[in-house]
């Protein structure tokens, strides 16, 4: 069986994965693949130049929130990627699964932090 490919550099109108609209709509397509066609992507982020986390957290970190963490880590897989963004989707990943786990307690944390 061949994988799809989704080019993000044909998705996101820069050569920089910044803003979370732009991830929206990655995350969009991601779900209707494993959702509606049941299909393993992969995601190419060649030619892209940046990576936020804002990008990172909408495009793939709310996976965790409508998907088990087995079915993403079958069903999706990333190349052309620095070692440096690696680690930043490693970071947005390790978040999601403890946030979407238990999101409550999360925003608790977050709220006792800052002081609220």
């Amino acid at each position: 069986m061949v994988i799809p490919t989704i080019p993000v550099r044909e998705l996101v109108p820069s050569l920089y994965c910044v803003d979370a609209e732009d991830g929206q709509k990655l995350f969009l397509l991601i779900s209707k693949s494993f959702r509606d066609e049941k299909n393993a992507i992969t995601l190419s982020f060649e030619g892209i130049e940046l990576i936020t986390s804002a990008f990172l957290n909408t495009a793939i970190g709310q996976l965790y929130r409508d998907f088990s963490e087995e079915t993403i880590k079958t069903s999706l897989k990333v190349e052309g990627m620095s070692q440096e963004d690696l680690g930043l989707l490693k970071r947005v990943v390790d978040t999601a699964k403890i946030y979407y786990k238990d999101p409550d307690r999360m925003e608790r944390t977050l709220r006792e932090v800052l002081g609220e």
